[in-house]
C-alpha cells in the first residue's frame, strides 16, 4: 500500500484505456513463454486464464487510482485460479511463471505508454517497484489456492481408498457394482485376487514409513487393526519385508477379491498365534506355510483336547524335568527325529538326547512311532506345560 501511495493518481487514468492490449499481450506472452498454457482458448482455460489476468491488471490500476481499495475480489480470484490449477494438472512452477511473464508483458507496454505520455522516470520506477511487489502477492495467493485444492485433493484421495480397503474387507463382503464404483473414485484397478497382510499395532506406527510397495497397495495403517491389501500379491510380496520398517506382519493367503475378509481372518489369526508363542517370532508369518496349525487352531477346545495325553504324562514330573523332556521333544520333533541335529540346537552331547528320548518314550509309550500322533504333538505343543493357559486360551 505504502508503494502504491507514491504512484501518481492520474497515471491510471492515463493508461487505464490501454487495458485491453495489455490483457491480450499478457495472455500471448503467458501462452508462448510456457508450454502448459499452450491450448484452445475455450472453456474452463479460457475462463480462469482471461479472467485472473483482466482481474489483475484492472486491480492493479484500482491501486494506483486508490492505494487502499479493498483486496477481497482479487484475493478470491487468485486463490480461485490457484485451485483450478490444481485441479486442471498443471504445476505451481508453471502457474507461478505464468503470473510473472504477464507481469513482464505488461510492464513493457506501461513503461513504453509512461515515457509517451511524458510520466517522469522516477514515477515509472515506482511503478515497476509496486507492479513487481504486486506479483510476488499474486503467486502468494494462487499457490495459497493451488496447495489447498492439493491437499483436499489428497485428503479426499486418501479418505476414498481407506473406505474402499474396509469395504474390501467387509463381511458379507460388498455387490460388485458397490466395488467398483468406489474403486473408480479411488483410482484402483480392480483385480481378480488379493492377499491381505496384518501388521502388529504399534503406539508409533503414525510416524513409521508407510511401506512403498506401490500406489495400487491400499494401506491402512492408522486404525488398532493396521492392514495392508496387495492387488497383486506375486509381485509385491517379495519387496514386503524389506518395507516393514521392523514391524511383524502375517501374509494372508491369496484369495479371490469376494474372499479378501477371509485371507484377513488367518492373517490375524496367525498374528495372534506368533504373540502367543504358538508359531515362530519371525518378522513375516506366511499363513500359506502354517495351514495346519492355522488349522487345528481354528477350534481351541480341539487343541486342549489333542494335548491332554501329553500333559497327562508329564503330570508327575517336576517343572524341571518337564521343561528338560517338554523342550528335548520340541526340538526332536522339529528335526524329524535327527539326534545330532537336536543335540546340535540343545548344546548337548547326542547321548544325552538319546536317553531323554528313552524316557519321552517310556512316558508316551507307542505315539512317537506314529505319524498322526508326531503331527498332533507338534502343533499342540505350546499347551503341554500350562492347561490352564491353554483352557483360557
Amino acid at each position: 500500500m505504502p508503494i502504491w501511495a507514491s504512484v501518481v493518481p492520474d497515471l491510471a487514468e492515463k493508461v487505464r484505456p490501454l487495458a485491453g492490449t495489455l490483457i491480450q499481450d499478457a495472455i500471448e506472452a503467458i501462452q508462448d513463454a510456457v508450454p502448459a498454457y499452450r491450448q484452445p482458448m475455450e472453456g474452463k482455460f479460457r475462463e480462469v486464464l482471461v479472467g485472473s489476468v483482466q482481474a489483475a491488471i484492472l486491480q492493479c490500476f484500482e491501486f494506483i487510482a486508490n492505494p487502499s481499495a479493498s483486496r477481497e475480489d482479487w484475493l478470491a480470484a487468485f486463490r480461485y485460479a490457484g485451485r483450478v490449477e490444481f485441479l486442471e494438472g498443471r504445476t505451481m512452477d508453471a502457474l507461478q511463471t505464468a503470473v510473472r511473464v504477464g507481469a513482464r508483458a505488461v510492464w513493457r507496454h506501461v513503461s513504453f505508454a509512461g515515457q509517451e505520455l511524458g510520466i517522469p522516470v522516477d514515477t515509472l520506477l515506482t511503478v515497476a517497484e509496486a507492479i513487481f511487489a504486486y506479483v510476488d502477492d499474486l503467486c502468494v495467493v494462487a499457490v495459497e489456492g493451488y496447495t489447498e485444492a492439493q491437499a483436499q485433493a489428497s485428503g479426499s484421495y486418501e479418505r476414498r481408498r481407506r473406505q474402499l480397503l474396509k469395504l474390501i474387507l467387509s463381511d458379507p463382503p460388498p455387490t460388485h457394482q458397490a466395488l467398483v464404483d468406489l474403486a473408480s473414485a479411488a483410482d484402483w484397478q480392480v483385480p481378480e485376487e488379493v492377499a491381505v497382510v496384518v501388521l502388529e499395532y504399534r503406539a508409533d506406527q503414525h510416524h513409521l514409513p508407510v511401506p512403498s510397495l506401490g500406489r495400487d497397495v491400499l494401506v491402512d495403517l492408522e486404525s488398532g487393526d493396521p492392514c495392508l491389501v496387495l492387488p497383486n500379491p506375486r509381485a509385491q510380496l517379495p519387496a514386503l519385508e524389506a518395507q516393514l520398517q521392523g514391524r511383524r506382519a502375517a501374509v494372508g493367503p491369496t484369495v479371490a477379491l469376494a474372499d479378501a475378509h477371509r485371507s484377513q481372518r488367518l492373517a490375524r489369526q496367525a498374528m495372534s498365534l506368533v504373540n502367543r508363542g504358538v508359531l515362530p517370532e519371525v518378522q513375516v508369518t506366511w499363513c500359506a506355510k502354517n495351514l495346519s496349525t492355522l488349522l487345528m487352531f481354528a477350534d481351541e477346545s480341539l487343541v486342549t483336547h489333542v494335548a491332554q495325553p501329553i500333559r497327562a504324562a508329564f503330570a508327575d514330573l517336576t517343572d524341571k524335568q518337564r521343561e528338560r523332556v517338554s523342550s528335548t521333544l520340541r526340538t526332536w520333533l522339529h528335526t524329524r527325529g535327527d539326534i545330532n541335529e537336536t543335540a546340535a540346537r540343545l548344546a548337548v552331547h547326542p547321548q544325552t538326547v538319546r536317553y531323554r528320548m528313552n524316557q519321552i518314550e517310556e512316558l508316551l509309550g507307542d505315539r512317537l512311532n506314529d505319524p498322526e500322533q508326531r503331527f498332533l504333538m507338534e502343533i499342540t505343543m505350546h499347551a503341554w506345560n500350562d492347561p490352564d493357559e491353554a483352557s483360557q486360551n
